[in-house]
């Protein structure tokens, strides 16, 4: 391929790192600060959104987690082409998503209605980021192998990629426990962030190695 249709990854990432960061400040919006007027007390209307708080914190952790794994297999790269920039488009979309379905779920978890549909979709935002997420990852590991710098052998790409996909397992899981509890996929989902943001899940973060699969998730994350 000729080097006129390669670029550099550090314009990728600098786009890429302004909107994960957007994204993940969005998601404070969800929490709103109680209204003065109520009957009940301050106390009472603060408790009363911790299903805001709770999506807050799982969709921060969980773009944390992106935009760490996100650098790792960007920073593998010596250049980008068209395809890795379309394929981050398409991530990117995904991880823009986010807030809007994070404020869905903690809008109808205790509404009474429609807390099945608003789990399935907050869930299958993350079941989707983390496909897009593996998909741009392979395409990087083996199509596009000759970018990387330094080279990686193919068993350690098939280790990376592998390590990667296990992410997609627990957001299918969380989804399709929607019909069966709003609560249980919200909880799956924490559980996954928190996981995957710990160091023991993560690893030490170096080139050539993924920190989790969460984000494939890693997110996916």
């Amino acid at each position: 391929m000729s080097n006129a249709r390669l670029m550099s990854p550090r314009r990728l990432m600098s786009f890429s790192d302004c909107v994960l960061s957007i994204a993940a400040t969005l998601l404070v919006l969800n929490i709103q600060v109680p209204s003065p007027e109520h009957s009940t007390t301050l106390g009472h209307d603060l408790a009363a959104q911790w299903p805001a708080y709770a999506a807050y914190v799982t969709s921060f952790l969980t773009i944390g987690i992106i935009w760490i794994n996100h650098h790792v297999m960007i920073g593998r790269l010596r250049s980008v082409d068209q395809a890795i920039l379309a394929l981050n488009v398409l991530l990117l979309i995904c991880v823009g998503f986010l807030p809007f379905t994070t404020a869905l779920l903690a809008t109808y978890l205790k509404a009474g209605h429609g807390q099945v549909l608003a789990a399935a979709i907050y869930a299958g935002s993350f079941l989707l980021m983390s496909v897009v997420f593996a998909i741009t990852n392979r395409h990087i590991l083996f199509p596009k192998a000759y970018l990387l710098e330094p080279a990686v052998s193919a068993p350690e790409r098939r280790r990376i990629l592998l390590r990667g996909l296990s992410g997609i397992v627990p957001y299918a899981i969380a989804m399709a426990l929607a019909p069966l509890s709003a609560y249980a996929t919200l909880g799956l989902c924490g559980v996954v962030a928190v996981f995957y943001a710990t160091p023991a899940a993560s690893g030490t973060l170096r080139r050539g190695s993924e920190t989790g699969a969460g984000a494939n998730g890693s997110i996916s994350p």
